[in-house]
This record gives C-alpha cells, sequence and structure tokens, in this order.
C-alpha cells in the first residue's frame, strides 16, 4: 500500500471516528441516551460519502476494501477501548443501533468502492464529442 493509501485509509478512519464521537459529546446532555447512535448513524453515515467523494483518492477496488476493513476496524476497537474499557459503560455498549453503524460503515465503503470500480463515475461524452463525425 502506497503512503497516501495508507493516509487516506488512518487518518480519515481516526478523524471520522473521532468527529462521531465528539457529536455524542454533544448530543448526551440533549438527547435521550438511548437514541444518541441512532441521531449520529444517518448524519457519520453521510459524512463518509461525502469524504469518499471529496477527499479521499480514487483507486481501486481493494484499495475500498482496505478501507471498509480499516475504518471499521477502528471504530470497533476505539469504541471498545474507549467506551467498554476506559468509560466502563455499565448498560452494555454494543446496542442495534452501534452494530448497525458498524454495518453501515462497512457497508458503505464496499458499496461505493464497487460503484467507482465499475467505472460508473465517468462523466457521460458529450454529444458533439461522442459523435465524431458531424464534425
Amino acid at each position: 500500500m502506497s503512503k497516501p493509501i495508507r493516509k487516506d485509509a488512518l487518518g480519515w478512519g481516526i478523524t471520522l471516528w473521532l468527529f462521531s464521537c465528539m457529536l455524542g459529546v454533544i448530543l448526551f446532555p440533549l438527547v435521550p441516551l438511548s437514541t444518541i447512535g441512532w441521531m449520529i448513524m444517518p448524519i457519520c453515515t453521510l459524512l463518509i460519502l461525502w469524504v469518499l467523494t471529496n477527499r479521499v483518492r480514487r483507486c481501486s477496488l481493494p484499495h475500498y476494501l482496505f478501507f471498509a476493513a480499516i475504518w471499521t476496524l477502528i471504530a470497533v476497537v476505539f469504541d471498545y477501548f474507549f467506551f467498554v474499557k476506559v468509560l466502563m459503560s455499565t448498560d452494555g455498549y454494543y446496542k442495534p443501533d452501534v452494530s448497525l453503524y458498524y454495518l453501515l460503515t462497512l457497508a458503505t465503503l464496499v458499496i461505493f468502492g464497487l460503484y467507482y470500480h465499475r467505472g460508473r463515475h465517468r462523466p457521460r461524452a458529450r454529444w458533439s464529442r461522442s459523435i465524431h463525425w458531424f464534425h
């Protein structure tokens, strides 16, 4: 793996995890504890799509699969050490919202990689350029 690919995988994976934690801290006093994960999930999923379309370099399908594995692994491991071990979550941290968030992180990256790997991201040729015999 090249340095930019590792940077995108680790750098953005950690950044997205930190953003979700900060969002949780902001929402903690504002909403019931049981709804925080459900509120963070759509925001972070949209943020993942924004990062993939605007910040991560276009690369091959194996790279997107690598991102999916690394970003999901970062979320699982960091959540475990921060929320379960350090904060000693007493009511059980791994509820349906957390599991679904991990699944969405993985699925979003895989689907995005499949979409761009198949070349669907390429803009269609202009009419005037695609039919060259009219020139």
